[in-house]
């Protein structure tokens, strides 16, 4: 296991160098202006001079190959440098909302897993039957819907029509502290809408693998020999359907990301998303190599994660193989 993890490091080193240079090499190739984004609306009059003099300053006029190569050798020294669009050093400004965005993608993940594994248990113990017709149905129908859509029509209902929930940020209006009870309420939404979005793919494959299990000769033998059918499933068939969802784990933080940005957008959530925003409109390098090395580092790690329950979740399978 240590060693397959070793692997995995190393071979992750040259692949973040590779994104984030692809990173300064599309922001480069981009049609917004770096000098005229950081000068906001008083750059729409500035002359060329200024804002030649501007882009200087911020070093974008130097060819893209040379500020990666600067922004690389810093980082490695643990300066991720000074984000241009936000005003801040770029590892203040992921301080900041990195910590909320983790508790959005958690919370989401956790329901996600644990509702899409109950439900797929229940669908799959019956195939054909009207409860699996009625959520597998439901489950293709999320699966097509942008969360987005989701977020939109959720404010409608719970927080306009309702008035249950809150509509989006992080506390309520006109508060000055932060409490746990008023970012638990705020959080019921977005987490919901984030859960949502990926809770079909582990209810589908929780399905097909229990539904697989129960036709297989150690469940039938399990069921000949008299044990109650709870035991059955659960003992039985669960384990063997949950081993294609822990492969989820790692090809789901993508999409878990992506959904993430567009859920934190819609109900203002103080995570990254605007911080990304920010970064691609105003083609701000530091925080645009920043935030995308810290998505790719994510997406590595849940794909190593996939591997490691896998295995240890199915003795067969080797670590060093």
């Amino acid at each position: 296991m240590a060693r397959m993890a070793g692997r995995r490091l190393l071979a992750a080193v040259p692949v973040l160098a590779v994104v984030t240079f692809g990173v300064f090499a599309v922001a480069a190739a981009s049609p917004f202006d770096p000098a005229k984004a950081y000068a906001g609306s008083s750059g729409l009059g500035a002359g060329q001079e200024v804002l030649a003099q501007l882009r200087e300053n911020l070093g974008a006029d130097r060819p893209f190959t040379a500020r990666w190569w600067d922004w690389l050798t810093a980082a490695l020294h643990g300066d991720l440098g000074r984000s241009a669009s936000l005003r801040q050093p770029v590892a203040q400004a992921i301080a900041e909302r990195i910590g909320w965005s983790a508790l959005l993608c958690g919370v989401a993940f956790a329901l996600a897993v644990i509702l899409g594994t109950a439900l797929g248990v229940l669908a799959g113990r019956r195939r054909g039957g009207r409860f699996d017709r009625a959520v597998t149905s439901l489950s293709y129908v999320l699966e097509a819907a942008p969360p987005f859509w989701l977020g939109l029509l959720a404010i409608w209902f719970f927080a306009l029509r309702l008035g249950a929930l809150p509509a989006g940020g992080l506390t309520d209006t006109g508060s000055d502290t932060i409490t746990a009870a008023q970012v638990a309420s705020h959080l019921v939404l977005p987490a919901a809408v984030l859960a949502v979005t990926q809770l079909p793919w582990f209810l589908l494959y929780v399905r097909q693998g229990v539904g697989d299990a129960l036709t297989e000769d150690p469940v039938r033998g399990a069921r000949a020999r008299g044990l109650r059918e709870r035991t059955v499933l659960l003992g039985h068939a669960l384990r063997s359907g949950l081993l294609p969802v822990l492969t989820l784990v790692g090809s789901r933080v993508p999409e878990l990301i992506t959904g993430a940005l567009l859920v934190e957008t819609v109900f203002s959530w103080p995570g990254i998303a605007s911080a990304t925003v920010e970064a691609a409109t105003s083609v701000d390098f530091p925080l645009l190599a920043a935030l995308t090395v810290l998505a790719t580092a994510a997406v590595l790690a849940g794909n190593l994660l996939s591997d490691l329950l896998y295995g240890l979740a199915d003795p067969r399978v080797g670590f060093d193989g």
